[in-house]
């Protein structure tokens, strides 16, 4: 299985939040650090805007922060709002009726298996174990060097 490019800047988007301690960060600076287009990270902002993993603040002043703390928000999460479809094969689409063994295949329940145990791993990991992990993740993303010359 792969993962779309949008949920793996959604991941990262929530990463930013997390590793900018409940700050709110912009959309701008996030752009900056992944190198992306801000219309491309605004359309991302929506599913996770939409399934409270993000909350955005409006105004001059406004920004974005996790919607709930970052050690409640599983890679999961992420995964289950950003992703269309988990079909790992034609058979698990809905309305794929062509194959005569659908209801009994092995191969299906295989798959099922795999992808259930997929999900499980997702499961065990919160954007909070993402970013322990990386000490330095604030100096990567650019987030202490903006907070230098803010106070500058």
């Amino acid at each position: 299985m792969r993962l779309t490019r949008q949920t793996n800047y959604a991941i990262r988007i929530l990463m930013y939040c997390a590793a900018n301690d409940g700050r709110l960060s912009r959309v701008p600076e996030i752009a900056a650090a992944y190198s992306l287009s801000e219309l491309f990270l605004f359309k991302i902002l929506q599913p996770l805007v939409e399934n409270g993993l993000i909350e955005t603040v409006r105004g001059r002043k406004g920004g974005i922060r996790l919607g709930k703390p970052a050690a409640e928000i599983t890679l999961f999460d992420a995964v289950r709002v950003t992703e269309d479809n988990f079909a790992m094969a034609e058979c698990f689409e809905d309305g794929a009726t062509e194959c005569p063994l659908v209801d009994s295949c092995a191969l299906n329940e295989a798959l099922r298996k795999a992808l259930g145990a997929f999900f499980e791993v997702l499961e065990g990991y919160t954007i909070a174990d993402l970013v322990a992990a990386r000490p330095s993740i604030r100096s990567l993303l650019g987030i202490e060097a903006m907070e230098v010359a803010a106070s500058a």
